[in-house]
């Protein structure tokens, strides 16, 4: 009886189980067939494929690459103003010459560069917040430039103008806030506050205080500054 039960562990332990086999096969990666993008000269200059402007295979595949990478989603290859724009983020976090336009001081100041649709905070030269897409205000009601400060913060505000919730605001110049909103980033603009996606919102809101600094420059595309 001993022996029987032996055989019988030694002979589960040699053959796996459906779930296990299952578990352990890949699924098959589909092929990447997106096609040519709005930004796609500039993905293939950052891929380091010829710059041509067309979609193909190698471009797909390696753009697709990328946005795995840095955790966009679709990674489906396709050259789009969002893949786009983190892949600026994460050029500015790496590189501390593309944080032109920043002024470095000795105490903290959050950068909204308009021209690239990207948001930072620095403390001198050295990154406490990093770069993240935003969206400013659309034409004619553009985000206002030069030196502001956090005057109030409002974690769950609500605009009484536009209707529409404004999650960890932080009021730097009138009405405009920094704030969290579940919009799409990538198109159009806001009223005239810096949106951001509601998790980066919120680590924003815990970091900065009332009276922290903020810079702004630049031009966001498609507006009159």
């Amino acid at each position: 009886m001993r022996w029987v039960l032996s055989s019988i562990a030694a002979l589960s332990l040699a053959v796996p189980s459906p779930a296990l086999a299952a578990a352990g096969t890949s699924a098959p990666v589909p092929p990447c067939d997106a096609a040519t993008g709005p930004y796609q000269r500039e993905l293939e200059r950052e891929v380091g494929l010829p710059v041509d402007g067309r979609q193909s295979p190698a471009d797909c595949e390696a753009i697709r690459s990328l946005q795995q990478r840095l955790g966009i989603r679709p990674a489906d290859g396709h050259a789009s103003l969002r893949t786009y724009r983190f892949v600026l983020a994460d050029r500015i976090r790496r590189d501390p010459a593309e944080r032109r336009g920043c002024p470095a001081r000795s105490y903290r100041v959050t950068c909204v560069d308009l021209t690239r649709q990207i948001l930072w905070t620095q403390t001198g030269r050295k990154l406490v917040f990093a770069p993240v897409p935003v969206r400013s205000g659309r034409d004619g009601l553009e985000t206002r430039r030069g030196w502001h400060r956090v005057y109030w913060k409002s974690r769950d505000h609500f605009s009484s103008l536009y209707r529409v919730p404004m999650p960890f605001a932080q009021f730097f110049d009138g009405g405009q806030a920094l704030h969290g909103t579940r919009s799409d980033l990538f198109s159009s603009g806001s009223g005239g506050c810096v949106n951001l996606a509601l998790g980066d919102a919120e680590r924003l809101y815990g970091l900065l205080k009332k009276d922290d600094h903020l810079f702004i420059w630049g031009t966001k595309p498609g507006t009159g500054g």
